[in-house]
């Protein structure tokens, strides 16, 4: 089944700095449909205005992984770590057993990105975060960060949950497909331009559910980026 979410359906949060939207139910927004997919819990789509951003705060037991869109992000936490991740590139953060950051916009541009907030397989893990630099080309879907089985060994940065997001650019007219193995969902976000997935069209920045598919054709209108998340069902 391929459910469309369109863009302007989702949940919003906006301030002088931060202007949000929430794929599934996060903060004030509340949606008993849209509660997650699997062990995916969240999916903010985020700008983040220049000089600003979100000062220290705490999480526990969760992987969250950021994906920068246009601009870049500066990240610091209580366990000494500090970097600088920028557009195409990605960060995780496995929040374990208890872990304080903040995520700041140094840039004097706005920053947009994808927030993603997967569920551990198990609780009370180590407390960790990486960055890596990916290429972008238009050859499909490449696994930016992974705790799939069959992913172990690979480059991806890893996850302490049976799931992986992935990333990559189609040019107009370029098609892909991908496979689903039984009992996986997967959502799926284009960022800048319209694709078709199965057949069904979604415009930039709808989210797209899939669940009870094997095989996913997905075609660009338009020459766009996607990202996307593969986890159990």
């Amino acid at each position: 089944m391929i459910e469309l979410r369109p863009f302007d359906s989702l949940g919003t949060f906006r301030n002088e700095w931060l202007n949000a939207h929430h794929h599934f139910s996060f903060g004030g927004y509340h949606d008993p449909e849209r509660m997650g997919l699997g062990r995916l819990r969240v999916w903010n789509d985020d700008e983040v205005a220049p000089g600003t951003g979100f000062d220290p705060h705490p999480h526990r037991d969760m992987e969250i992984v950021t994906y920068i869109r246009e601009g870049a992000i500066t990240h610091r936490d209580n366990l000494g770590n500090e970097g600088r991740t920028e557009a195409g590139d990605v960060q995780v953060m496995h929040a374990g057993t208890g872990i304080t950051h903040a995520e700041y916009n140094m840039e004097k541009t706005p920053t947009r990105l994808f927030q993603i907030w997967i569920m551990p397989d198990q609780r009370g893990v180590a407390p960790g975060w990486g960055t890596r630099s990916f290429p972008r080309d238009d050859r499909g879907l490449s696994v930016l960060a992974s705790g799939r089985p069959a992913d172990a060994g690979s480059d991806a940065l890893p996850l302490h949950a049976d799931a992986a997001v992935l990333a990559g650019t189609l040019a107009e007219g370029q098609t892909t497909e991908l496979r689903l193995a039984p009992g996986r969902a997967a959502y799926l976000v284009s960022v800048t331009g319209s694709i078709t997935v199965n057949g069904v069209a979604a415009s930039p920045r709808d989210g797209v559910a899939i669940t009870g598919e094997s095989t996913l054709t997905i075609k660009a209108t338009n020459a766009t980026e996607l990202v996307m998340v593969d986890v159990a069902a």
